[in-house]
């Protein structure tokens, strides 16, 4: 796809329902599939994939209608990137954590902070980017008069160069005292580094980036009133908000996978010549085979589902969200990545044995799927998400909250 993909969005009515809405998410999904093999090898930076984020209105899907947002929530969400990512997981996973990025304000903010940075967003169509990489050395900030600086570096950092702006967090350089802040992707200082080469998620521009002494007002500071911060347990819904983004990531690019290999099985594989039947789609293990790994999908999307519903429940009354009740959603969720990661992985490794030898080429591109889900899967251990469930059935154990819990 280029930059000018031709499009209707822009001069047609907006979706107004959730349903039309991840319909909305197929039209782009549609338009994605068409070289996403192309785009996978290339590796170029998705500067018109994200144009075509913003122009059929999915960037603002959970902005408020007022600024001209769509005004839906993380049920919607969870959905339109499970649609995006079928057609490319690297879109599928920039819109994802644009939309916990541009929900940061609000989870962590005070209401006047995350009223203004929501209205912004929504009114110019911003994409976000983040640089909150817990695994590497803290960002120390300083202050300096009205003003705070960021300075450090993060060797990851999703969205990078396609952000209008990106999420910084820090700590206040000798107490363990953590801030978010929100900043314009060009402010001075700011570097990011063109050096992600990994094998899956080619197009998430998630390269380092260096913070030299990056300055923002101490306004910015969210959830800080007269320099100090106002803490809820809302706060801590981040990691299971953005896990649960994870696992629709998973079910996307497992059902893109099912969908292409589905498409070859019926237009290209042979059927095996000692097998009796003069069609692919004829043969018992291969019906068999499609059958299993699609019962499979249907049930972690389910179980998706009903855990999005869950999570719903808390983001629409955030003062009221206890330890116990957060708790309980993390490991549901923990229970939804731990399956999606096992279904994902062996949906885009099967595939193969349906499709056959000739799938195997690069002009089909149809490792690119099992590349995506290998990539990201690695995240976190899923082992430690089974934990949590396990302990949870035998102790009643609730996980504590940290940035992976």
């Amino acid at each position: 796809m280029s930059a000018d993909t031709p499009t209707d969005w822009t001069t047609r009515p907006a979706p107004r329902t959730a349903a039309d809405w991840i319909a909305r998410a197929a039209e782009v999904a549609a338009v994605l599939a068409a070289d996403a093999a192309e785009r996978d090898r290339a590796g170029a930076t998705p500067y018109a994939e994200v144009r075509l984020l913003k122009d059929s209105g999915l960037v603002t899907l959970l902005g408020p209608v007022e600024h001209g947002g769509a005004g839906q929530d993380w049920r919607t969400a969870y959905r339109v990137v499970r649609e995006v990512a079928k057609a490319d997981g690297s879109i599928g996973q920039l819109l994802g954590y644009h939309y916990l990025w541009n929900w940061a304000a609000r989870l962590v903010g005070i209401r006047e902070q995350w009223e203004h940075v929501e209205a912004e967003a929504a009114r110019h169509r911003w994409f976000f980017g983040g640089a909150v990489n817990p695994r590497d050395k803290d960002i120390v900030v300083t202050e300096d008069g009205d003003d705070l600086v960021f300075t450090g570096r993060k060797s990851f950092s999703t969205g990078s160069r396609v952000s209008d702006v990106t999420v910084l967090e820090g700590v206040f350089e000798g107490t363990d005292h953590h801030v978010f802040a929100i900043v314009p992707s060009d402010s001075a200082g700011l570097v990011f580094h063109d050096d992600w080469d990994n094998i899956g998620q080619r197009l998430t521009e998630s390269g380092s980036v260096t913070l030299d002494g990056v300055r923002t007002p101490w306004s910015t500071a969210a959830g800080y009133v007269d320099k100090r911060f106002r803490p809820r347990v809302y706060n801590t819904l981040n990691v299971p908000t953005i896990q649960l983004v994870f696992v629709n990531l998973y079910l996307g690019i497992a059902g893109g996978a099912l969908e292409t290999a589905a498409a070859y099985t019926r237009t290209k594989s042979r059927a095996w010549l000692h097998g009796g039947h003069e069609r692919a789609v004829d043969e018992p293990y291969v019906i068999d085979t499609y059958g299993d790994l699609t019962a499979g999908l249907w049930a972690v999307e389910a179980l998706a589902d009903a855990v999005a519903a869950e999570g719903q429940v808390l983001h629409d009354d955030p003062d009221a969200v206890t330890e116990r009740a957060r708790g309980g959603f993390e490991v549901r969720v923990a229970a939804a990545k731990a399956r999606a990661t096992d279904v994902a992985l062996e949906i885009t490794s099967r595939v193969f044995e349906v499709t056959g030898a000739r799938s195997t080429a690069s002009t089909e591109g149809l490792d690119r799927f099992w590349r995506n889900v290998r990539t990201h899967t690695l995240h976190d251990p899923v082992a430690y998400k089974r934990r949590e469930v396990g302990r949870w059935v035998l102790e009643g154990e609730l996980p504590e909250p940290t940035w992976y819990s």
